[in-house]
């Protein structure tokens, strides 16, 4: 069944001043930070630094911060610092998958925050032990979090915090198998939201509680918040909600029997998936179309659907879905008097159970599970082809029941699902595709050499000077709109964004995939970053604004690339080629892209180019370059 997410959400902690660290630039608050006395504001500067980093899964260089806030809160005696700075080692931990670490610096800030009786604090505290405990599976200690956070909410009349909790409440209760409670706790939550216009926390409301209702059978209700939430998730533009409340549409109607219209919104819920490129859902769809047809008794029409949900699954690498649907498959190949296809199923079924059981309860059970349904199998193979028909009848019925049954398994797997695609995706945000998988399959990355990759690095002429005439909000949002646009660019281009530091870009072609053409790739977009720039800074200089000016440096040579840090990875290159490349930049021109020696006899043939002669580069000496002024 294709139940939509619980809401999990895990940023108790950070309500309050993650806020205000989204209007800072990292880069800002370093210079602050350098320029400040060791004092409280420099702890909070700090801990705005750390949260930032957070926010961009920097989790290594944010834990950084955060324990030097740490250590200097506990040497200026400023406890509510110590406190916020131990919250977001938690958090880091946390997002890092070290429950028993988060739990420890959790425990550490709520005995702060409950000494010197800040209740903001006590209550984010609480909130974020809850969600360790929920994820270690100690339920008790979870709603005893919860309740707590809960608790000193309403003593703040935090309405956001209120709602959050009765939330995550909710999700304990659905755990526990406790369905009525976690609708009471839903439609708290729900009210909540309404009166203070959270349409995106509302929507989410309305899907759990139709969850729980499909859950109970109660059908009309189910239908009437999925529709309600299905508006809303259109209004808002949020699709991957929207396809998710279509198929759990799709199954109410299959529920009932109604079988066009559940064909009618589980087609439109594949189609949204495909088109927003969600994998993991389209599965979820094409495995609901499978059922459709098969409660009708189509059998030809539900294979098709459920070979093509595996061969999804296999791709996701989820073995839960997998055996689900090789089960399925096997009964589908019975009921058509395919035996042997049917046995082969059925032992696919059971390799993939087995791989998710504890060994002990393999050993147990798996041989003599297998010996009865070969004997079954066979069995059924003898009988006539009215005995196959009334098997298949059978079938069927005890199928329907075992499908409704099978709901909250359902439940809890979707939101597994997301959880593992987000993740998947956070990855890929942080490293190139292929250095990710190899992570994943290995567990480590091996650093590689590269004989030849072109390095590009860019900056803004006079940044600091410019920087102080804007507002910190301000700021950040330039350096958003620019760094966003060379993103698309590059990515035109197949090149690798390796890192930003301050004011400063860099990307480089070649890796972690070797080619021919990352000269003339890297080129082409520097044409464009400086195409890019130039259309914004005339706009700004119609609106009277200050303008950033672009330089734009270059060089082609060899690289080591690799992963740095221990907890969390950091894909970075390094080599003489990065240190000349910075150099070509500084030593540029504004609006001009500065290319060395070497890369100018890869891209001579492409590209117009103007001998600048050997210029004095910083700790290089003399080094040709050429001005890049267009293609040829």
């Amino acid at each position: 069944m294709n139940y939509n997410k619980l809401l999990f959400i895990g940023l108790l902690s950070t309500i309050g001043f993650f806020a205000e660290a989204q209007n800072h630039d990292v880069d800002s608050i370093h210079k602050v930070i350098g320029s400040e006395k060791e004092d409280t504001n420099k702890v909070k500067s700090l801990i705005t630094l750390s949260v930032k980093l957070w926010a961009t899964s920097r989790f290594d260089t944010s834990m950084k911060y955060a324990n030097d806030a740490l250590e200097l809160a506990k040497k200026i005696g400023f406890e509510k610092g110590r406190g916020n700075a131990l919250m977001v080692i938690g958090n880091c931990y946390d997002y890092e998958g070290n429950e028993a670490s988060a739990l420890k610096y959790y425990q550490d800030c709520l005995d702060v925050f409950t000494k010197i009786s800040y209740k903001v604090g006590i209550a984010r505290s609480h909130g974020n032990l809850g969600i360790i405990f929920e994820k270690m599976g100690n339920y008790p200690k979870a709603l005893e979090g919860y309740f707590n956070a809960l608790s000193t909410f309403k003593d703040l009349r935090d309405s956001e915090g209120i709602a959050t909790c009765y939330n995550n409440i909710g999700n304990v209760n659905i755990r526990l198998n406790d369905f009525d409670k976690a609708l009471d706790n839903y439609l708290q939550a729900l009210n909540i939201n309404k009166k203070i216009g959270d349409a995106s926390g509302y929507s989410d409301c309305l899907q759990n509680i139709a969850n729980i209702y499909h859950h109970n059978k109660d059908y009309g209700k189910a239908l009437e918040n999925y529709s309600e939430a299905l508006k809303i998730t259109r209004t808002i533009g949020d699709q991957q909600s929207e396809a998710s409340v279509l198929g759990n549409i799709a199954n109410i109607y299959n529920d009932e029997k109604e079988y066009d219209s559940a064909f009618f919104y589980d087609s439109k819920a594949l189609a949204l998936s495909k088109s927003i490129g969600d994998v993991s859902d389209y599965g979820f769809d094409l495995s609901n179309m499978g059922y459709i047809y098969l409660y009708q008794k189509k059998f030809n029409e539900s294979k098709v659907y459920f070979d093509s949900a595996l061969q999804i699954s296999k791709q996701t690498g989820d073995k839960e879905y997998i055996k689900d649907i090789y089960r399925n498959l096997a009964n589908i190949d019975s009921a058509n008097g395919d035996f042997k296809t049917a046995w082969t199923d059925y032992k696919n079924y059971i390799i993939y159970r087995d791989s998710l059981l504890n060994e002990a309860t393999i050993k147990k059970t798996t041989q003599a599970e297998m010996k009865y349904e070969q004997d079954k199998l066979n069995a059924v193979a003898e009988k006539e082809r009215q005995r196959q028909k009334v098997i298949r009848n059978a079938f069927i019925g005890g199928f329907s029941i075992m499908f409704l049954a099978a709901g909250l398994f359902f439940f809890q797997r979707k939101r597994i699902a997301k959880e593992k695609k987000r993740s998947d995706e956070l990855l890929l945000n942080i490293l190139p595709e292929e250095v990710a998988e190899e992570l994943k399959q290995k567990g480590n990355a091996d650093a590689k050499s590269f004989d030849e990759v072109t390095v590009m690095f860019t900056d803004f002429k006079g940044f600091t000077n410019i920087a102080e005439k804007l507002s910190a909000k301000e700021l950040v949002a330039e350096i958003d709109y620019c760094f966003k646009g060379f993103d698309n660019i590059i990515h035109k281009y197949n090149i690798e964004k390796i890192k930003t530091i301050g004011d400063s870009y860099m990307a480089a072609g070649g890796l972690p995939m070797a080619n021919k053409t990352h000269a003339k790739d890297v080129v082409n977009a520097a044409l464009e970053i400086v195409g890019f720039m130039e259309k914004h800074k005339q706009q700004r200089i119609k609106e009277g604004k200050p303008v950033f000016e672009i330089r734009i440096g270059i060089n082609t040579g060899h690289v080591v690339a690799g992963i740095v840090g221990v907890k969390k990875f950091a894909y970075d290159i390094w080599g003489d080629t990065v240190n000349l490349a910075s150099r070509m930049e500084s030593s540029g021109e504004p609006g001009k892209i500065n290319i060395s020696g070497s890369t100018y006899e890869l891209v001579k043939d492409d590209f117009n180019c103007t001998h600048r002669g050997k210029i004095q580069a910083k700790n290089k000496g003399e080094v040709d370059m050429y001005f890049v002024e267009g293609k040829v």
